[in-house]
């Protein structure tokens, strides 16, 4: 009797543990992204682009997880949203596809168990930290054109910034179990960079006779454009172009819809 009452005890506690929301998810999500950075001082949500992603989790209990994640989206800025005079005549504008993979550790506030009745619900935090791609680019006479390659402020070939870079990802959102398989989610991501180019902007203006005998004609024509909206071009050489003390970074919103691999919750004891 005394081995049979153990092992009732020992399974109820397996079970117990095994429900308390361990074990893997996977899921999808759609939303927008918002770029802020020297195209965008106001930090104002003034350029949405669609964004998604898929994600896998993995659920130590039901208050800590591990989530890793493949993301992409488009961001934009250009100086003629800004109120700033020194902004609309530097005249500079952007755009950029990003793909991004992203590991980060959430915290739930609340216990969180799917289909559980009491416990499907709870905010969450998160950081953690990101590679992502990126390539900015402009339109210019009807075409897109690749910033990168033009080293608009002055830098020498073979030292261009890399389309390559990390960051830091921080956020939260709320969780909300449908049932034992299903849920729904909200979140909210930013990515604090570790660079200043997500936008091809970030120190002075360069010496334009040098520019041009590197780069070309198209270079000096997309480093300095408030040529374009004022009568005196604003470019002079050293001036400053970009604030480079600020790295870029940008944010997602989303809404997720997850799928849990957790182990089936054990069944009821009858007598």
């Amino acid at each position: 009797m005394k081995n049979t009452f153990l092992l009732l005890v020992v399974g109820f506690l397996m079970c117990n543990s095994l429900y308390a929301q361990k074990g893997w998810e996977a899921g999808a999500w759609a939303g927008v992204s918002q770029y802020f950075g020297d195209l965008n001082t106001d930090n104002e949500i003034n350029a949405l682009g669609p964004a998604g992603g898929v994600f896998a989790r993995f659920n130590f209990n039901n208050r800590l997880a591990l989530k890793m994640s493949a993301n992409a989206g488009q961001i934009a800025g250009s100086d003629t949203n800004s109120e700033n005079t020194f902004e609309l005549q530097r005249n500079l504008d952007f755009q950029s596809n990003i793909v991004d993979i992203a590991t980060q550790f959430e915290f739930n506030f609340l216990p969180y168990d799917h289909g559980s009745k009491k416990n499907f619900f709870s905010p969450y935090l998160f950081a953690g930290f990101n590679v992502f791609y990126y390539n900015p680019q402009t339109e210019f006479q009807g075409q897109l054109v690749d910033l990168r390659p033009l080293g608009t402020e002055g830098q020498f070939i073979a030292e261009e910034y890399t389309t390559v870079d990390g960051g830091l990802v921080y956020g939260g959102g709320l969780k909300f179990s449908l049932n034992y398989i299903w849920s729904i989610e909200v979140e909210v991501s930013s990515r604090r960079l570790f660079t200043d180019y997500l936008d091809d902007v970030s120190t002075t203006y360069p010496e334009y006779d040098d520019l041009e005998n590197l780069r070309g004609e198209l270079a000096v024509l997309l480093a300095d454009r408030s040529g374009e909206v004022v009568d005196i071009p604003i470019g002079e050489t050293g001036r400053q172009r970009g604030n480079s003390n600020n790295n870029d970074f940008y944010a997602m919103l989303g809404v997720s819809l997850v799928y849990y691999f957790g182990s089936i919750p054990c069944p009821g004891i009858t007598y």
